[in-house]
C-alpha cells in the first residue's frame, strides 16, 4: 500500500502523525526526518506526477505549506526552511509514485543532526514530542482542534 493513501483513511491521526487535513490534502510527520519538525503535505489523491495535480490539490498543497510555516515559527523558532518536492527516485524521493511537499526547518548551524554510524542520524528531540508542539500550535493558529 502507500502510506499517503492508507493513512488518512485509517482515522488513527495521532497514531500516523498526521497533523492537520485539508479539503485536498493533508500534512504528516516525516518518520525519517532531516531536522525536527520536518512534515510532509500530500494530496489525499493517489497522483504520482506534479504536473498532474489539479488546481485545487495545488492550492491546497500551498494554503497548508504558508500554515505550517506559521505553526513550525511558533513551536520551534528556526531561523529559516527548505521547502520542495523531490521527483523520482534520482532526485530522492523516498516514495515516487505519490506526490508530496516537503517542509524541512532549519536553524543556523543545524547542530541537531548529531551522525551516528552509517547514515544514520540521531535526532535529539522524538516525533511524538514535535508532533504534540506542532499539533497545539496549529490549534492555536486555526481554532480548530
Amino acid at each position: 500500500g502507500c502510506i499517503f493513501c492508507d493513512f488518512p483513511k485509517e482515522n488513527r491521526d495521532e497514531e500516523r502523525l498526521i497533523l492537520y487535513r485539508g479539503k485536498h490534502a493533508f500534512i504528516i510527520m516525516n518518520n525519517y526526518p532531516y531536522n525536527p519538525g520536518h512534515v510532509m503535505i500530500a494530496p489525499y489523491r493517489h497522483v504520482g506526477k506534479w504536473e498532474d495535480l489539479t488546481d485545487e490539490e495545488l492550492l491546497d498543497i500551498m494554503r497548508l505549506s504558508q500554515l505550517m510555516i506559521k505553526a513550525l515559527k511558533k513551536a520551534m523558532s528556526p531561523d529559516g526552511f527548505n521547502m520542495g518536492v523531490n521527483i523520482g527516485r534520482v532526485a530522492g524521493a523516498g516514495i515516487d509514485d505519490h506526490v508530496h511537499f516537503h517542509i524541512v526547518p532549519r536553524w543556523n548551524g543545524d547542530t541537531n543532526f548529531m551522525p551516528v554510524i552509517a547514515n544514520t542520524k540521531v535526532i535529539p528531540e522524538s516525533l511524538r514530542e514535535a508532533y504534540s508542539e506542532l499539533k497545539k500550535a496549529l490549534e492555536e493558529i486555526t481554532g480548530k482542534s
